[in-house]
């Protein structure tokens, strides 16, 4: 495969993939910042907000580009800002146009998607989140990304073009967790209140609900939501979908389809990060500290996107061959 076809999917697959997860950021960072202030002292309006930012990466960014911190502004720049490249809104339009530069490695179902996603978003314009409210718009961005996912599962081909696919929704999924449990503990670190037990509570089970995970944790612990129980899941459980261990798991299992030769850098890595996390528990997890984990694991992962860009995109002359993209913190998770 051509490296620049081999790179287009990938991003392809990534920008829709995080189209979706910046909807559930967005989502996460709303339920949390809607806590009443007289339950939680201290805490101002814009903090939650700046924590989502703060994970993506993106402060410095928006700051330079909107100044301060509102609540509105802020969904705005997540959900619709052209300014923002990894907002919604050009996450769809990017996700369209490398659809359609890969017409013949896609099928005419997978490009309709994409196309129709983009046509409407595009209709409603800047009021897209007005008519039927956020929450409505997140849960079209998750419902079109969802639809696209199974599209390309029912209607693709099992060659290297949809390997590459599955691929960047893995490596995008891996990432998207890291930032939003980041979010979550750096919130319940700043907590020192008489209702800090609530606040918890309220904020775990938010990111469950924010990930499509509630009904699943309960299937698992089937006791209150505990936030030991809650990272465990996100982070070691195998059969959660948008867990690091499953996303590792699969990233390798691709990259030794692509690569063909077990001994590759690229196999090595994903075969070094996705054992790590097999044979994990969540006692070195706490040992080692949970912000200390997660930057450790970003590190990573950074590393492992740069060895598959290295191994199968180089020689490409598209602008996304590199895994280092403006506005993206890929290298750590901010503290």
């Amino acid at each position: 495969m051509l490296c620049r076809t081999a790179s287009d999917l990938y991003w392809l697959s990534r920008y829709v993939e995080r189209a979706e997860n910046i909807a559930r950021l967005v989502d996460l960072t709303q339920r949390i910042s809607l806590l009443p202030e007289r339950l939680d002292p201290g805490k101002s309006a814009t903090t939650a907000w700046r924590r989502g930012l703060d994970a993506l990466g993106q402060l410095e960014l928006f700051g330079a580009a909107r100044g301060e911190i509102e609540p509105e502004t802020v969904r705005q720049w997540l959900m619709l800002d052209a300014d923002n490249p990894s907002s919604i809104h050009n996450c769809l339009f990017h996700g369209r146009e490398l659809g359609r530069a890969q017409r013949g490695a896609i099928t005419a179902e997978m490009y309709q998607e994409l196309n129709t996603s983009w046509l409407d978003l595009a209709e409603a314009g800047e009021g897209a989140a007005d008519s039927d409210g956020v929450s409505a718009f997140l849960e079209w961005v998750k419902t079109r990304s969802a639809a696209f996912r199974g599209v390309t599962f029912g209607t693709m081909g099992r060659d290297e073009g949809y390997h590459f696919m599955a691929l960047g929704t893995a490596v995008e999924r891996a990432d998207n967790t890291v930032r939003l449990l980041d979010i979550k503990y750096a919130q319940s670190e700043e907590h020192e209140s008489s209702s800090r037990d609530f606040i918890q509570y309220y904020q775990w089970s938010a990111m469950l609900q924010s990930m499509s995970a509630f009904e699943t944790y309960r299937k698992n612990y089937r006791d209150a939501v505990d936030p030991l129980h809650v990272s465990e899941m996100m982070i070691f459980q195998p059969d959660m979908p948008h867990s690091l261990t499953a996303c590792t798991q699969s990233i390798h299992r691709i990259l030794e389809v692509l690569a063909q030769d077990p001994r590759s850098e690229v196999v090595r890595k994903s075969g070094a990060l996705a054992a790590r996390l097999r044979y994990g528990c969540m006692s070195e997890v706490q040992d080692q500290g949970i912000k200390a984990f997660l930057d450790d694991f970003m590190q990573q992962l950074h590393g492992l996107t740069q060895a598959i860009v290295d191994a199968f995109m180089t020689s490409t002359a598209t602008g996304n061959a590199g895994s280092v993209e403006p506005g993206r913190n890929t290298g750590a998770v901010v503290s």
